[in-house]
């Protein structure tokens, strides 16, 4: 067990207390435990090999004695029975926002609330709305919560189905009968949700291939097997389907079952307007020439009369027409970056220190790092204050005069945009560092022309060197609040700021259907994975994928800039007219 899982299990931990109504001083007990362990960057093991942990200031002796047995035989029976008291459907609550253990503990005890059904019949019959502490406005948030969260169903995080399919694709290429596998569907296009996994494989043995595929150990549960198709439900009720062909018909089932639709129908047009038919198996010819020989999926492209269109472009959206007239770009790559910006340490929220945040950049092979922890308005982020500030570009300068000329440190902050879009430092304090990322942390509740005009009053301010997390939306959690996104685009390119898209699970945003828009409109972008951890930098390659899905090179992306170069960009806002 590393040390984010555990950290994960201390604070689930005393969330579970919490619900049990047990002493407050108990509970943050062992919030204070993971908070400690979040932020010390000793190793784990040599520290219960050795009887340390009681040592690391925040962690007690007995909480120390139960993170020993968990490393050692990587269980927690006292989480499990404090899990183990409540109903599995009540945590089903905690996936609503707005709700917390206290307030779960208030309606699971006074109205025996157990899970999201429960709620929904406690909003309708008016009995949440008369509970003190709730009222009529916290229930008509929690319908809407509810009725978001079904909208959601079935919908899985691009990073949560990334880790499964990797696994299934590498454990399925080992197989001696496979000749070759790609995961298609919207995976292989790099949407931002998943709805399931179409695994295609090319093999001359289908039985055996098809039954070690629905045997796997991710798999919970088969929904249906065949020769040439299966169907499982992996951890998390995610869906994966196998779909096994020819070598000869590989190329064009996963060019099909890669879609979009849409793609799909104008791919079979083209066919049709050749005297060709085209389906997942092949490409035939009925009244037209002869077809050529097909060996991969640039050969179908080709003889279509098309460039090689990349998978992140499928969606019907322009590709056709830029292929046919030999205009598609070049798109950028994770070979292209050298740095990135919009990274948390344990001076904010992060859970790591700057140090290790520097260290696993330059591991990565970045040529240079920017560190943005939040701003004093965000208190519950830890956000740091002038003073804090200061000190921790005092340290970034110390590191950097060791690095020498291979790597660097850029000293930065993430500004909270106040609702009346002023910021959360003053011009003097942000002209001291090298940039400066502004997002909005509050106040989501602002009508659009509202919320519109606070975003452009902070861009406007030269010291805002780009803007981080557009509209606020976390993915299959919250929706984005309401602003004139070409309007911000608009005023992003008058001033001269750098749009961010930042690579959090949740967020994926600036949207890449909003890329195009802003290319025109003459705008750069910086890949930012808002990274809390030394393991969040390798949210880049997803990145990577949403700036592919929106058309950018590398050029347009500011951090595919050598370390040379990137500090005038930085710094060019601060010097227009």
């Amino acid at each position: 067990m590393d040390k984010e899982q555990l950290v994960d299990l201390l604070e689930e931990t005393g969330r579970l207390l919490e619900l049990k109504g047990e002493n407050p001083f108990k509970v943050r007990a062992y919030l204070n435990a993971a908070r400690a362990l979040e932020t010390w960057p000793g190793g784990l093991e040599t520290a219960a090999r050795e009887g340390t942990l009681a040592e690391i200031p925040g962690i007690g002796k007995a909480i120390a004695e139960k993170i020993a047995g968990v490393l050692a035989s990587g269980e927690f029976p006292y989480h499990a029975a404090l899990k183990a008291a409540f109903p599995a459907t009540l945590f089903e609550l905690f996936e609503l926002q707005g709700l917390g253990a206290k307030k779960i503990r208030v309606l699971y005890e006074q109205l025996g609330v157990s899970g999201i059904e429960a709620l929904e019949g406690v909003c309708a019959d008016g009995r949440l709305a008369a509970l003190p502490g709730f009222g009529a406005k916290t229930a008509a948030n929690l319908v809407d919560a509810i009725a978001q969260r079904r909208s959601h169903a079935g919908r899985f995080l691009y990073e949560k189905a990334a880790v499964l399919a990797e696994t299934l694709r590498a454990e399925l290429r080992e197989h001696p009968a496979v000749a070759q596998i790609a995961v298609a569907g919207s995976y292989r296009r790099h949407k931002e949700v998943i709805g399931d996994l179409d695994f295609v494989v090319a093999t001359a043995d289908p039985e055996a291939v098809s039954a070690f595929f629905i045997a796997h150990p991710l798999v919970e549960g088969v929904i249906a097997s065949g020769a040439t198709k299966s169907s499982v439900r992996l951890p998390g009720g995610l869906q994966a389907d196998l779909r096994v062909v020819s070598n000869e018909a590989f190329p064009f089932a996963l060019n099909y079952f890669t879609g979009s639709k849409e793609h799909n129908i104008g791919m079979r047009h083209r066919a049709l307007q050749r005297g060709w038919t085209l389906n997942e198996y092949r490409l035939a010819n009925t009244s037209g020439e002869p077809v050529p020989p097909i060996h991969e999926e640039k050969d179908l492209y080709r003889a279509l009369g098309l460039d090689y269109i990349e998978p992140e472009l499928r969606e019907n959206l322009g590709e056709f027409a830029a292929a046919e007239a030999h205009t598609l770009p070049r798109l950028v790559e994770l070979a292209n970056l050298r740095g990135t910006f919009h990274n948390h340490t344990t001076a904010s929220d992060g859970r790591n220190t700057l140090e290790e945040m520097a260290e696993a950049a330059r591991e990565l092979g970045l040529a240079y790092l920017g560190i943005a922890d939040h701003s004093k308005s965000s208190f519950q982020a830890h956000g740091l204050d002038e003073k804090r500030l200061a000190g921790q570009g005092e340290a970034i300068r110390r590191l950097n005069a060791g690095y020498g000329a291979g790597f660097r440190l850029f000293a930065g902050v993430e500004c909270d945009i106040l609702p009346d879009g002023s910021l959360d430092f003053d011009d003097e304090t942000l002209a001291g560092l090298d940039y400066v990322v502004a997002s909005v942390h509050s106040v989501f509740n602002l009508s659009e022309a509202a919320m519109t005009a606070r975003i452009i009053r902070a861009i406007s301010n030269r010291q805002v060197t780009m803007l981080g997390h557009l509209t606020g939306r976390l993915l299959l959690s919250r929706k984005p609040y309401p602003v004139d996104i070409p309007a911000v685009i608009e005023a992003a390119a008058a001033t001269g700021t750098i749009i961010e898209l930042n690579c959090s699970a949740q967020r994926m945003e600036l949207d890449w259907r909003w890329w195009p828009l802003a290319k025109e409109k003459g705008v750069r972008c910086s890949i930012n994975p808002d990274a809390h951890s030394v393991t969040g930098l390798q949210r880049l390659a997803h990145g990577i994928g949403i700036a592919r899905k929106g058309w950018l090179t590398r050029g347009e992306v500011v951090n595919c800039l050598p370390l040379e170069e990137i500090g005038a960009v930085l710094a060019a806002k601060r010097s227009r007219a």
